[in-house]
């Protein structure tokens, strides 16, 4: 619609750049006295209401979509500037607008019945001459087909517009659920884990100071699965971020829960709460695997910062490796364990490069997340 009006206003610019040329021409070619002062009447008459609605169309238009009998009106204006300074004249291209303007407002009956009647006008006042009815039509013809085009146009770019915004809406769903997934997998998943655990042991247990023992333990950990659901919903529901968070105090507070040593170098920075909550879970996820599946004596977290460009985050242990090929993270997620890939899609969310290969200088696994400090910033946060 916005094009379909633009168009319109450059019919009335062209009227009026078609007067400005053919005015002069027909003023000297007509004799002096009265018909000079009817030429000139018609010439300014036709001019003024071209520019009023140049500059006001979007007031005139609505008014000549809802009244078509009002282009009318348009017609005998041109039909009075023909017949004071006849259609041989330059003015005579004027005439051309009319059937062109219908076109585009009213479509192809509109522009059939106002062409039709500017042909018969222009005929009938040329004295036979067939150009210029003929070029009246074909206006009409191209101002249809151009609002045809326009409103094709129109249909596509919604219907684009409509796909892309459903893809982003999907997309958007498909992350809120992987980061379900994530969060889940590394809170509520595990303690219910260890729960079972420790319920499959209380059932095999007969001895009643080793059941008080498993009862208080299943205890805990149920305890420990509601803070964590708590925790889990509290974030979700969370509008506004923490202002930033230190990440070297948080590091030490999953490392001592993993029973593993931190050791940091420069000044690590104070980063945004989302992009603490994606390292910590990385390093927590790590530090699980080596207690759980790696066997590990050691764990050793490594925090560094060495310059203002690249933050650094190590987790080495010195468990049995990982097995031949390295880590198949699609592999792992097929066959229901999602540790790996969770890690990969923290990394990513936040612009990190995660690399999980062999420990170097010995047996054991690291797990190495490169994270650029310009993510860090909110020109360049993820």
């Amino acid at each position: 619609m916005n094009a379909l009006q633009s168009l319109c206003r450059r019919v009335f610019a062209f009227r009026m750049a078609m007067i400005g040329l053919g005015a002069p021409l027909a003023l000297a070619g007509t004799a002096r006295g009265g018909p000079t002062y009817l030429v000139a009447g018609a010439i300014l008459l036709t001019f003024m209401c071209s520019y009023a609605l140049f500059r006001d169309w979007e007031r005139f238009g609505p008014l000549l979509l809802r009244h078509r009998w009002l282009l009318a009106v348009d017609t005998a204006f041109g039909a009075l500037l023909l017949v004071t300074a006849t259609p041989r004249s330059p003015l005579g291209f004027v005439s051309l607008c009319t059937p062109l303007l219908a076109g585009l407002v009213y479509g192809w009956r509109g522009s059939a019945v106002y062409a039709a009647l500017q042909a018969v006008a222009v005929a009938a006042l040329s004295g036979g001459a067939l150009t210029l009815p003929v070029l009246c039509l074909l206006a009409g013809a191209a101002g249809s087909s151009l609002r045809d085009l326009l409103f094709r146009f129109g249909a596509a770019s919604q219907a684009l517009t409509e796909a892309r915004a459903r893809l982003a809406v999907a997309e958007a769903v498909r992350g809120e659920r992987d980061r379900l997934a994530r969060e889940m997998h590394d809170s509520v998943s595990k303690t219910l884990h260890g729960l079972a655990l420790a319920a499959d042991a209380l059932a095999r247990t007969a001895d009643p100071a080793a059941v008080r023992a498993q009862a208080e333990l299943l205890s805990g950990a149920a305890r420990r699965a509601v803070a964590e659901s708590r925790d889990l919903l509290t974030g979700l529901r969370r509008d506004v971020e923490a202002p930033g968070v230190s990440l070297a105090a948080e590091l030490r507070r999953v490392a001592a829960a993993g029973e593993a040593q931190v050791r940091t170098s420069g000044t690590l920075p104070v980063v945004p709460a989302a992009v603490a909550r994606q390292l910590l879970a990385v390093a927590a996820e790590a530090l699980e695997n080596a207690r759980r599946h790696a066997g590990a004596a050691h764990v050793t977290v490594t925090a560094s910062a060495a310059d203002a460009r690249h933050l650094t985050l190590l987790v080495d242990d010195d468990g049995r490796g990982l097995p031949p090929g390295g880590a198949d993270v699609q592999a792992a997620a097929a066959t229901g364990r999602f540790g790996l890939l969770g890690m990969t899609e923290r990394a990513a969310a936040i612009g990190a490069r995660l690399d999980i290969g062999p420990r170097p200088g010995g047996p054991g696994t690291r797990v190495r997340l490169d994270l650029p400090l310009a993510a860090l910033t909110p020109e360049g946060s993820p």
